[in-house]
């Protein structure tokens, strides 16, 4: 069997590898990156911190608006997909390069495979809702990290080729997190104890293009009683640069540049909890027993607020204070997205398939 994986961002790269190790022991896999993510510190080290193969093709679309990045990527992959002849082409996640690929491979009648499938925000202004609700509808394996993801899918009549396969998330945070402790001095680096400090995150336009949301939520962060390491994304930069926000939360918090996969592991292992927009690192959080409070009003990742791991707070400076110095970790961590095997249950649907 040859598949045509097809990633373009920086939560893809780390899904991929589990299920691409899985797949080249005894199938043929051609790797994409269609350039969505093209930073050096956002793309290529996690091919290299996780051993992930070099991409057999680079479309190197770069940032766009949204109709123009996804008909390049419709236009380079439909190329490849001609040129390679694939019998599936598999895809992770929610963004435009997901989406892409979907409508591509549904138009040329490749078999698809979405990784994820069935996650829903019920946020139709979010363009991942939108990619995801498309993707899902096109493809032919879907691929739920949990039962809930499985039964969206049912609640929009898609039976057929559902496999509630777990998390590839799970699976590589456990390989990261073993890697990073041997690997990554970054706590040393930046003088931190482990439990004594706040990790951030903030990257998604909702939150960095709203001068008055980026505000409140730096200002909210400012109040955290524990040091907060924020590796920033460079649209976080651009935007408290612009906004006039750079200088004064510089000398409130520890603003750093991006790091790589196995030091924002092990940062997030050992912080006392994790603020952030991002849907990835709620989850990764969730698997390595850090509390999270994510700067959004909604999650795709609701058992994690209904087991008491995460409070949503959107960009509300209170909530975001409160959260930052409640107490809200739970004793138990339920395996609400598998127990870390996901990548053999999808390469098993897959010879089945």
């Amino acid at each position: 069997m040859k598949v045509l994986t097809v990633v373009g961002a920086r939560p893809q790269f780390i899904k991929a590898f589990p299920v691409s190790q899985a797949l080249r022991e005894s199938h043929e896999e051609v790797f994409v990156h269609t350039g969505q993510h093209y930073d050096e510190g956002l793309s290529d080290i996690f091919f290299e911190e996780l051993a992930i193969p070099e991409p057999d093709y680079h479309l190197g679309v770069g940032s766009a608006s949204h109709a123009t990045q996804t008909a390049e990527m419709m236009t380079g992959i439909e190329s490849l997909i001609d040129e390679e002849s694939p019998d599936v082409v598999l895809v992770y996640g929610d963004t435009n390069s997901t989406l892409a690929a979907a409508i591509v491979a549904a138009k040329e009648d490749v078999a698809i495979a979405h990784v994820e499938a069935g996650l829903r925000s019920e946020n139709w202004s979010m363009p991942e809702e939108v990619n995801r609700v498309l993707t899902d509808h096109a493809s032919d394996l879907l691929f739920a990290p949990s039962e809930s993801a499985a039964e969206n899918l049912r609640e929009e009549g898609l039976t057929a080729g559902v496999h509630v396969t777990g998390d590839v998330m799970h699976d590589a945070v456990l390989h990261a997190r073993t890697r990073a402790q041997d690997y990554s001095s970054i706590t040393d680096d930046l003088g931190v104890d482990d439990g004594e400090y706040v990790l951030a995150t903030v990257h998604r336009a909702g939150n960095t293009d709203d001068p008055e949301r980026l505000e409140a939520i730096m200002s909210g962060l400012s109040a955290s009683p524990a040091p907060v390491v924020f590796p920033a994304h460079p649209r976080t930069v651009g935007a408290l640069e612009q906004h006039g926000l750079w200088e004064t939360y510089a000398d409130e918090m520890r603003l750093i540049e991006p790091v790589g996969y196995l030091d924002f592991v092990r940062l997030l292992d050992g912080a006392e909890r994790v603020a952030t927009d991002s849907g990835g690192v709620q989850k990764e959080a969730f698997y390595l027993d850090t509390p999270c409070v994510t700067l959004r009003n909604e999650t795709e990742w609701t058992e994690t607020v209904e087991c008491g791991w995460n409070v949503l707070v959107g960009a509300r400076e209170s909530d975001i204070r409160t959260a930052l110095t409640q107490q809200f970790a739970p004793e138990e961590n339920p395996p609400l997205y598998g127990d870390g095997t996901a990548a053999t249950r999808i390469l098993d649907a897959l010879n089945y398939a």
